[in-house]
Protein backbone atom coordinates (compact mmCIF):
# COMPACT_ATOMS: atom_id res chain seq x y z
CA UNK A 1 0.00 0.00 0.00
CA UNK A 2 3.12 2.28 0.89
CA UNK A 3 3.96 1.79 -3.31
CA UNK A 4 0.70 2.45 -3.55
CA UNK A 5 0.66 5.82 -1.81
CA UNK A 6 3.63 7.07 -4.04
CA UNK A 7 1.76 6.37 -7.13
CA UNK A 8 -1.04 8.33 -6.89
CA UNK A 9 -1.72 12.16 -6.65
CA UNK A 10 -5.20 11.99 -4.71
CA UNK A 11 -5.01 10.55 -0.98
CA UNK A 12 -4.60 6.78 0.13
CA UNK A 13 -6.22 5.85 4.39
CA UNK A 14 -6.02 2.80 5.69
CA UNK A 15 -7.06 1.01 9.21
CA UNK A 16 -5.80 3.44 11.90
CA UNK A 17 -5.62 6.72 9.82
CA UNK A 18 -7.52 9.76 11.05
CA UNK A 19 -9.83 9.62 8.50
CA UNK A 20 -10.01 6.35 7.70
CA UNK A 21 -13.54 5.57 9.23
CA UNK A 22 -14.78 8.83 7.53
CA UNK A 23 -13.94 8.04 3.71
CA UNK A 24 -15.22 4.50 3.96
CA UNK A 25 -18.50 5.28 5.06
CA UNK A 26 -21.12 4.98 2.37
CA UNK A 27 -24.31 7.36 1.83
CA UNK A 28 -26.50 5.27 3.55
CA UNK A 29 -25.12 5.18 7.27
CA UNK A 30 -26.89 1.45 8.41
CA UNK A 31 -23.98 -0.47 5.85
CA UNK A 32 -20.41 -0.91 7.02
CA UNK A 33 -18.12 -1.30 4.67
CA UNK A 34 -15.36 -3.09 5.60
CA UNK A 35 -12.91 -2.35 3.28
CA UNK A 36 -8.84 -2.62 3.68
CA UNK A 37 -7.97 1.05 1.94
CA UNK A 38 -9.77 3.83 0.78
CA UNK A 39 -8.39 5.97 -2.08
CA UNK A 40 -9.38 9.22 -3.38
CA UNK A 41 -8.60 9.58 -6.62
CA UNK A 42 -7.39 12.69 -8.04
CA UNK A 43 -7.93 12.09 -11.70
CA UNK A 44 -7.96 9.20 -14.52
CA UNK A 45 -4.04 8.60 -13.71
CA UNK A 46 -4.82 7.67 -10.41
CA UNK A 47 -8.01 5.31 -10.94
CA UNK A 48 -5.21 3.68 -13.87
CA UNK A 49 -2.42 3.44 -10.60
CA UNK A 50 -5.02 1.96 -8.08
CA UNK A 51 -6.30 -0.33 -10.54
CA UNK A 52 -2.80 -1.61 -12.12
CA UNK A 53 -1.70 -2.10 -8.49
CA UNK A 54 -4.48 -3.76 -7.40
CA UNK A 55 -4.27 -6.11 -10.82
CA UNK A 56 -0.68 -7.13 -10.19
CA UNK A 57 -1.02 -7.71 -6.42
CA UNK A 58 -4.19 -10.21 -6.72
CA UNK A 59 -6.42 -7.31 -5.03
CA UNK A 60 -10.24 -6.30 -5.99
CA UNK A 61 -10.94 -2.82 -6.43
CA UNK A 62 -14.78 -1.06 -5.93
CA UNK A 63 -15.69 2.26 -6.93
CA UNK A 64 -18.27 4.78 -5.22
CA UNK A 65 -18.23 8.66 -6.03
CA UNK A 66 -21.02 10.02 -4.06
CA UNK A 67 -21.13 6.82 -1.41
CA UNK A 68 -24.72 5.70 -3.16
CA UNK A 69 -24.70 2.08 -3.32
CA UNK A 70 -23.28 0.74 -0.69
CA UNK A 71 -21.27 -2.49 -0.52
CA UNK A 72 -20.06 -5.30 1.87
CA UNK A 73 -17.44 -7.18 0.36
CA UNK A 74 -14.41 -7.50 2.93
CA UNK A 75 -10.93 -6.56 2.49
CA UNK A 76 -11.52 -4.61 -1.05
CA UNK A 77 -9.84 -1.15 -2.12
CA UNK A 78 -12.68 1.55 -2.13
CA UNK A 79 -11.84 3.99 -4.55
CA UNK A 80 -13.43 7.32 -4.42
CA UNK A 81 -13.92 9.47 -7.17
CA UNK A 82 -16.06 12.52 -6.27
CA UNK A 83 -13.03 14.63 -6.61
CA UNK A 84 -13.81 14.13 -10.25
CA UNK A 85 -16.59 16.35 -11.13
CA UNK A 86 -16.49 18.17 -13.85
CA UNK A 87 -19.14 18.71 -16.15
CA UNK A 88 -19.23 20.43 -19.65
CA UNK A 89 -22.02 21.14 -21.98
CA UNK A 90 -21.72 21.77 -25.62
CA UNK A 91 -23.80 20.95 -29.19
CA UNK A 92 -26.50 18.83 -26.84
CA UNK A 93 -23.90 16.60 -25.65
CA UNK A 94 -22.64 16.47 -21.64
CA UNK A 95 -19.52 15.20 -20.38
CA UNK A 96 -19.56 14.50 -16.62
CA UNK A 97 -16.64 13.51 -14.70
CA UNK A 98 -16.87 9.67 -12.53
CA UNK A 99 -17.67 12.22 -9.31
CA UNK A 100 -20.45 15.15 -11.44
CA UNK A 101 -23.77 14.40 -9.46
CA UNK A 102 -27.07 15.23 -11.43
CA UNK A 103 -27.47 18.56 -9.57
CA UNK A 104 -24.51 19.79 -11.66
CA UNK A 105 -25.71 18.39 -14.80
CA UNK A 106 -28.90 19.88 -14.52
CA UNK A 107 -27.90 23.29 -13.54
CA UNK A 108 -25.68 23.26 -16.55
CA UNK A 109 -28.11 22.21 -18.95
CA UNK A 110 -31.39 23.77 -17.66
CA UNK A 111 -30.67 27.47 -18.91
CA UNK A 112 -29.76 25.85 -21.98
CA UNK A 113 -33.57 24.20 -22.49
CA UNK A 114 -31.95 20.93 -21.75
CA UNK A 115 -32.10 17.93 -19.48
CA UNK A 116 -30.61 14.54 -18.94
CA UNK A 117 -32.73 11.47 -17.47
CA UNK A 118 -32.22 12.22 -14.00
CA UNK A 119 -33.73 10.70 -10.62
CA UNK A 120 -35.28 12.17 -7.99
CA UNK A 121 -32.22 13.27 -6.09
CA UNK A 122 -29.76 15.63 -7.04
CA UNK A 123 -26.86 14.25 -4.98
CA UNK A 124 -26.89 11.16 -7.00
CA UNK A 125 -23.52 11.02 -9.02
CA UNK A 126 -24.03 10.32 -12.84
CA UNK A 127 -21.82 7.59 -13.76
CA UNK A 128 -23.34 4.87 -11.00
CA UNK A 129 -26.39 5.81 -12.05
CA UNK A 130 -26.12 5.46 -15.20
CA UNK A 131 -24.10 2.52 -15.53
CA UNK A 132 -26.57 0.86 -13.65
CA UNK A 133 -29.79 2.01 -16.37
CA UNK A 134 -30.73 4.87 -14.72
CA UNK A 135 -34.36 5.18 -14.12
CA UNK A 136 -35.69 8.76 -13.33
CA UNK A 137 -38.62 11.61 -13.62
CA UNK A 138 -38.26 11.56 -17.68
CA UNK A 139 -37.82 7.73 -18.26
CA UNK A 140 -41.37 8.04 -20.02
CA UNK A 141 -40.51 9.69 -22.66
CA UNK A 142 -36.70 9.43 -23.40
CA UNK A 143 -36.31 5.85 -21.52
CA UNK A 144 -33.31 4.71 -19.27
CA UNK A 145 -30.32 7.45 -18.93
CA UNK A 146 -28.31 4.83 -20.27
CA UNK A 147 -29.86 4.71 -23.65
CA UNK A 148 -28.33 8.22 -24.24
CA UNK A 149 -24.42 7.32 -23.07
CA UNK A 150 -22.49 7.95 -26.53
CA UNK A 151 -18.90 7.23 -25.08
CA UNK A 152 -17.09 6.54 -21.77
CA UNK A 153 -13.63 6.95 -20.54
CA UNK A 154 -12.82 3.67 -18.83
CA UNK A 155 -10.10 2.16 -16.95
CA UNK A 156 -10.22 -1.72 -17.66
CA UNK A 157 -9.13 -4.67 -15.35
CA UNK A 158 -5.26 -4.31 -16.47
CA UNK A 159 -5.47 -0.74 -15.57
CA UNK A 160 -5.22 0.34 -19.18
CA UNK A 161 -7.05 3.83 -20.06
CA UNK A 162 -9.22 3.25 -22.66
CA UNK A 163 -11.85 5.14 -24.35
CA UNK A 164 -15.37 3.37 -25.26
CA UNK A 165 -17.92 3.68 -28.28
CA UNK A 166 -20.13 1.38 -30.12
CA UNK A 167 -17.31 1.58 -32.99
CA UNK A 168 -14.33 1.05 -30.30
CA UNK A 169 -16.04 -1.83 -28.16
CA UNK A 170 -19.64 -2.81 -28.64
CA UNK A 171 -20.06 -5.38 -26.25
CA UNK A 172 -18.78 -3.55 -23.65
CA UNK A 173 -19.91 -0.54 -24.86
CA UNK A 174 -23.66 -2.85 -24.38
CA UNK A 175 -22.80 -3.52 -21.13
CA UNK A 176 -21.31 -0.19 -19.95
CA UNK A 177 -24.73 0.98 -20.36
CA UNK A 178 -27.08 -0.73 -17.65
CA UNK A 179 -25.08 -3.91 -16.83
CA UNK A 180 -23.28 -2.30 -13.55
CA UNK A 181 -19.72 -1.78 -12.95
CA UNK A 182 -18.17 -5.12 -12.88
CA UNK A 183 -16.37 -4.18 -16.47
CA UNK A 184 -14.10 -1.33 -16.21
CA UNK A 185 -13.76 1.62 -13.92
CA UNK A 186 -15.68 4.46 -15.61
CA UNK A 187 -13.46 7.92 -15.25
CA UNK A 188 -16.26 9.90 -17.64
CA UNK A 189 -19.56 9.34 -19.24
CA UNK A 190 -20.74 11.49 -22.65
CA UNK A 191 -24.28 11.26 -23.04
CA UNK A 192 -26.67 12.97 -24.83
CA UNK A 193 -29.28 15.34 -23.65
CA UNK A 194 -32.62 15.91 -24.40
CA UNK A 195 -35.20 18.85 -25.09
CA UNK A 196 -37.10 20.49 -21.67
CA UNK A 197 -37.59 23.94 -23.05
CA UNK A 198 -40.18 24.05 -20.11
CA UNK A 199 -41.37 21.48 -17.05
CA UNK A 200 -43.75 21.82 -15.18
CA UNK A 201 -43.99 19.75 -11.87
CA UNK A 202 -44.72 19.31 -7.92
CA UNK A 203 -46.12 17.65 -4.90
CA UNK A 204 -49.82 17.85 -4.15
CA UNK A 205 -50.57 16.31 -0.69
CA UNK A 206 -53.91 15.46 1.64
CA UNK A 207 -54.28 13.62 5.15
CA UNK A 208 -53.78 9.40 4.85
CA UNK A 209 -57.76 9.43 5.19
CA UNK A 210 -57.78 10.21 1.87
CA UNK A 211 -55.45 7.85 0.13
CA UNK A 212 -58.45 5.26 -1.65
CA UNK A 213 -59.41 8.42 -3.40
CA UNK A 214 -55.67 9.75 -4.13
CA UNK A 215 -55.06 6.12 -5.23
CA UNK A 216 -58.29 5.94 -7.77
CA UNK A 217 -57.06 9.10 -9.47
CA UNK A 218 -54.01 7.61 -9.36
CA UNK A 219 -55.19 4.60 -11.55
CA UNK A 220 -57.14 6.90 -13.73
CA UNK A 221 -54.54 9.56 -15.09
CA UNK A 222 -51.56 7.08 -15.34
CA UNK A 223 -54.27 4.53 -17.37
CA UNK A 224 -54.25 7.31 -20.43
CA UNK A 225 -51.00 9.70 -19.31
CA UNK A 226 -49.09 10.59 -22.89
CA UNK A 227 -45.22 9.79 -22.31
CA UNK A 228 -44.32 13.74 -21.35
CA UNK A 229 -46.56 13.06 -18.01
CA UNK A 230 -45.23 11.33 -15.08
CA UNK A 231 -47.04 10.81 -11.71
CA UNK A 232 -46.29 8.89 -8.83
CA UNK A 233 -48.41 7.79 -5.74
CA UNK A 234 -46.85 8.22 -2.52
CA UNK A 235 -47.90 7.35 1.37
CA UNK A 236 -46.09 9.01 3.79
CA UNK A 237 -45.57 8.27 7.53
CA UNK A 238 -42.64 10.36 9.13
CA UNK A 239 -42.09 9.64 13.21
CA UNK A 240 -44.23 11.51 15.20
CA UNK A 241 -46.47 13.43 12.64
CA UNK A 242 -49.80 12.19 11.13
CA UNK A 243 -49.98 10.13 7.99
CA UNK A 244 -49.98 11.46 4.00
CA UNK A 245 -50.86 10.66 0.98
CA UNK A 246 -49.62 12.28 -2.09
CA UNK A 247 -48.75 12.92 -5.71
CA UNK A 248 -45.17 13.76 -7.47
CA UNK A 249 -45.38 15.05 -11.28
CA UNK A 250 -43.16 16.50 -13.96
CA UNK A 251 -44.86 17.50 -17.33
CA UNK A 252 -42.69 18.20 -20.02
CA UNK A 253 -44.16 21.33 -21.12
CA UNK A 254 -45.75 24.34 -19.92
CA UNK A 255 -49.15 23.20 -18.56
CA UNK A 256 -50.22 19.56 -18.73
CA UNK A 257 -54.37 20.90 -18.66
CA UNK A 258 -56.87 18.68 -18.13
CA UNK A 259 -54.38 15.69 -17.59
CA UNK A 260 -54.57 15.60 -13.90
CA UNK A 261 -57.90 17.11 -13.52
CA UNK A 262 -58.73 13.60 -11.01
CA UNK A 263 -56.13 15.12 -8.64
CA UNK A 264 -57.89 18.55 -8.56
CA UNK A 265 -61.26 17.22 -7.68
CA UNK A 266 -59.90 15.28 -4.50
CA UNK A 267 -60.93 17.82 -1.65
CA UNK A 268 -59.28 18.75 1.42
CA UNK A 269 -55.73 19.03 -0.19
CA UNK A 270 -53.08 20.36 2.49
CA UNK A 271 -50.06 21.53 0.03
CA UNK A 272 -50.14 21.88 -4.10
CA UNK A 273 -46.08 22.78 -4.99
CA UNK A 274 -47.37 22.52 -8.90
CA UNK A 275 -45.95 24.97 -11.17
CA UNK A 276 -43.52 25.82 -13.50
CA UNK A 277 -40.01 25.41 -12.37
CA UNK A 278 -36.71 25.73 -13.67
CA UNK A 279 -34.39 21.80 -14.41
CA UNK A 280 -32.20 22.40 -11.80
CA UNK A 281 -35.19 22.24 -9.06
CA UNK A 282 -36.26 19.01 -10.49
CA UNK A 283 -35.00 17.31 -7.12
CA UNK A 284 -36.84 19.69 -4.91
CA UNK A 285 -40.19 17.57 -6.07
CA UNK A 286 -39.71 15.15 -3.90
CA UNK A 287 -37.19 16.86 -1.44
CA UNK A 288 -35.16 13.45 -0.45
CA UNK A 289 -32.52 14.07 2.14
CA UNK A 290 -29.54 15.23 0.43
CA UNK A 291 -27.21 14.35 3.51
CA UNK A 292 -26.12 10.69 4.57
CA UNK A 293 -28.63 9.19 6.69
CA UNK A 294 -29.12 5.39 7.39
CA UNK A 295 -31.85 3.69 5.82
CA UNK A 296 -33.53 0.34 4.20
CA UNK A 297 -35.38 -0.02 1.13
CA UNK A 298 -36.74 -2.57 -1.13
CA UNK A 299 -38.33 -2.36 -4.80
CA UNK A 300 -40.46 -4.18 -6.89
CA UNK A 301 -42.13 -4.19 -10.26
CA UNK A 302 -45.77 -4.20 -10.67
CA UNK A 303 -47.59 -6.19 -13.65
CA UNK A 304 -50.87 -3.92 -13.26
CA UNK A 305 -52.79 -1.54 -10.68
CA UNK A 306 -56.04 -3.29 -10.24
CA UNK A 307 -58.21 -3.73 -7.35
CA UNK A 308 -56.37 -6.07 -5.53
CA UNK A 309 -53.21 -4.39 -5.77
CA UNK A 310 -54.62 -1.15 -4.21
CA UNK A 311 -56.51 -3.28 -1.43
CA UNK A 312 -53.10 -4.47 -0.53
CA UNK A 313 -51.63 -0.84 -0.69
CA UNK A 314 -53.78 0.45 1.60
CA UNK A 315 -54.68 -2.37 3.81
CA UNK A 316 -52.58 -1.55 6.44
CA UNK A 317 -50.74 1.52 7.84
CA UNK A 318 -47.35 1.60 6.54
CA UNK A 319 -44.93 1.78 9.80
CA UNK A 320 -42.20 1.99 10.62
CA UNK A 321 -41.81 2.69 6.73
CA UNK A 322 -41.33 6.74 5.40
CA UNK A 323 -42.70 5.60 1.94
CA UNK A 324 -44.84 3.57 0.07
CA UNK A 325 -44.31 4.81 -3.25
CA UNK A 326 -45.86 3.64 -7.04
CA UNK A 327 -44.45 5.20 -10.07
CA UNK A 328 -45.44 4.84 -13.27
CA UNK A 329 -43.51 3.25 -16.11
CA UNK A 330 -44.13 2.49 -18.97
CA UNK A 331 -43.62 4.83 -22.60
CA UNK A 332 -40.01 4.69 -23.70
CA UNK A 333 -39.12 2.39 -21.23
CA UNK A 334 -41.20 -0.57 -22.82
CA UNK A 335 -38.78 -0.40 -26.17
CA UNK A 336 -35.13 -1.36 -26.60
CA UNK A 337 -32.52 0.76 -24.96
CA UNK A 338 -29.91 -1.06 -26.88
CA UNK A 339 -27.77 -1.37 -23.72
CA UNK A 340 -27.89 -4.43 -21.03
CA UNK A 341 -30.64 -2.43 -18.93
CA UNK A 342 -32.70 -3.77 -22.18
CA UNK A 343 -36.12 -2.64 -21.57
CA UNK A 344 -39.52 -2.37 -18.68
CA UNK A 345 -42.61 -4.01 -19.68
CA UNK A 346 -44.03 -3.86 -16.18
CA UNK A 347 -46.26 -0.75 -15.95
CA UNK A 348 -45.68 0.10 -12.31
CA UNK A 349 -42.53 0.11 -9.96
CA UNK A 350 -42.78 -0.45 -6.15
CA UNK A 351 -40.65 1.83 -3.98
CA UNK A 352 -40.46 1.09 0.00
CA UNK A 353 -38.24 2.92 2.22
CA UNK A 354 -38.19 2.85 5.90
CA UNK A 355 -35.67 3.15 8.67
CA UNK A 356 -32.49 1.22 9.69
CA UNK A 357 -34.22 -0.32 12.35
CA UNK A 358 -36.20 -3.82 13.50
CA UNK A 359 -39.23 -3.72 11.64
CA UNK A 360 -38.97 -2.36 8.78
CA UNK A 361 -37.96 -5.60 6.85
CA UNK A 362 -40.56 -7.43 8.18
CA UNK A 363 -42.83 -4.80 6.44
CA UNK A 364 -41.57 -4.48 3.78
CA UNK A 365 -41.87 -8.24 3.69
CA UNK A 366 -45.73 -7.94 4.59
CA UNK A 367 -46.38 -5.99 1.42
CA UNK A 368 -44.37 -7.75 -0.84
CA UNK A 369 -45.48 -11.13 -0.31
CA UNK A 370 -48.86 -9.62 0.13
CA UNK A 371 -48.43 -8.66 -3.81
CA UNK A 372 -46.66 -11.53 -5.00
CA UNK A 373 -49.70 -12.60 -7.60
CA UNK A 374 -48.90 -9.23 -9.20
CA UNK A 375 -44.74 -8.62 -8.90
CA UNK A 376 -42.93 -10.07 -11.62
CA UNK A 377 -39.66 -10.98 -9.93
CA UNK A 378 -37.41 -8.37 -11.86
CA UNK A 379 -35.47 -5.46 -10.06
CA UNK A 380 -34.23 -2.49 -11.87
CA UNK A 381 -30.41 -2.84 -11.59
CA UNK A 382 -30.21 1.08 -10.56
CA UNK A 383 -32.94 0.87 -7.92
CA UNK A 384 -31.30 -2.66 -6.28
CA UNK A 385 -30.20 -2.62 -2.60
CA UNK A 386 -27.73 -3.48 -0.16
CA UNK A 387 -27.57 -7.24 0.36
CA UNK A 388 -29.78 -7.96 -3.43
CA UNK A 389 -27.79 -9.76 -6.64
CA UNK A 390 -27.70 -8.86 -9.83
CA UNK A 391 -29.33 -12.01 -11.06
CA UNK A 392 -32.44 -10.42 -10.15
CA UNK A 393 -32.04 -7.70 -12.51
CA UNK A 394 -31.71 -9.29 -16.26
CA UNK A 395 -33.18 -11.85 -18.01
CA UNK A 396 -31.38 -14.92 -17.90
CA UNK A 397 -29.77 -14.30 -22.01
CA UNK A 398 -28.78 -10.78 -20.44
CA UNK A 399 -26.88 -12.23 -17.47
CA UNK A 400 -25.16 -14.89 -19.58
CA UNK A 401 -23.91 -12.48 -21.96
CA UNK A 402 -22.94 -10.46 -18.86
CA UNK A 403 -20.84 -13.03 -17.22
CA UNK A 404 -19.25 -14.24 -20.37
CA UNK A 405 -17.69 -10.70 -20.81
CA UNK A 406 -17.06 -10.28 -17.19
CA UNK A 407 -14.97 -13.56 -17.01
CA UNK A 408 -13.48 -13.00 -20.42
CA UNK A 409 -12.15 -8.96 -19.27
CA UNK A 410 -11.66 -9.44 -16.04
CA UNK A 411 -10.59 -13.45 -15.57
CA UNK A 412 -9.08 -12.61 -11.69
CA UNK A 413 -12.03 -10.54 -10.64
CA UNK A 414 -9.94 -7.05 -10.14
CA UNK A 415 -13.19 -5.42 -10.06
CA UNK A 416 -16.02 -5.59 -8.06
CA UNK A 417 -19.88 -3.95 -8.42
CA UNK A 418 -21.79 -2.72 -5.79
CA UNK A 419 -23.89 -6.10 -7.56
CA UNK A 420 -21.48 -8.01 -9.62
CA UNK A 421 -23.47 -10.31 -11.86
CA UNK A 422 -20.30 -13.37 -10.91
CA UNK A 423 -22.01 -12.92 -7.54
CA UNK A 424 -21.20 -11.80 -4.26
CA UNK A 425 -16.89 -11.19 -3.79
Amino acid sequence: MNELKNMIKGRLWLPGDAGFDEARTPWNLSVDQPVAAVVEAAGADDVAATVGHAALHGLTVTTQASGHGAVTAEGVILLRTHLMDTVEIADGVARAGAGAKWGQVLSAAGPLGLTGVAGSSPVVSVTGYTLGGGLGWFSRKYGFASASVLAADVVDATGARVRVTAESDPELFWALRGGGGDFAVVTGLEFALSPAPVLYGGRMMWPAERAPEVLAAFREVTAGAPEELTVWFDLLKFPGAPGLVAVDCTYLGEDPGELLRPFDAIGGAIGDTRAVLPVADLGSICAEPTDPTPSAGRVELLTGLDDAVAAALLADPIDPLFNVQVRHLGGALTRPSGGAAGELTEPYLLYMVGPAMPGTAERMDVLSKALVPHTSGRKPYTMLHSGEQAASAFDAGTLARLRDLKRARDPHGVLRANYPVLGTA
